[in-house]
């Protein structure tokens, strides 16, 4: 029983950090065409996450947590829009240095893995539940 509650545990902080990925790569997508309004400002600038590990020292085991969220150093997208408020002198505007494509995939690539951690819950309750049944 206390390697099913492991398990519960480590699952738990996996689907919270993956949580957390797909809440910023949302806001990466939501942004992707957020163009500054005022020349010399600088547009959205994409947000990437990382992990650590953990120790939980209740129970002795490793688990993953949200280490930072940080902006992605990549330089900026250049748009040739003349007529927008914020162009520069030759009519460039920065656009944020979102690629909608490689969100997706990062958006896809999260949303496996918190379905794969989200199924470990649910089988190791099946379990648990099982256990109690055969208790009773």
């Amino acid at each position: 029983m206390d390697d099913i509650l492991k398990t519960l545990r480590i699952s738990s902080a996996g689907l919270k950090a993956q949580g957390t990925r797909l809440r910023v790569i949302s806001e990466n997508i939501a942004n992707a065409d957020s163009l500054p309004t005022k020349p010399g400002e600088r547009p959205y600038q994409r947000k990437v996450i990382t992990f650590k590990n953990e120790l939980d020292r209740t129970l002795g085991l490793d688990t993953v947590r949200v280490d930072k969220v940080r902006p992605d150093k990549s330089g900026f997208e250049k748009r040739f829009e003349p007529s927008h408020p914020a162009a520069d002198a030759d009519g460039y505007v920065l656009a944020p240095n979102v690629n909608t494509l490689v969100e997706m995939m990062d958006m896809r690539e999260a949303q496996r893995s918190y379905e794969a951690n989200l199924n470990v819950i649910r089988s190791s309750k099946a379990m648990l539940s099982s256990t109690i049944e055969i208790l009773r």
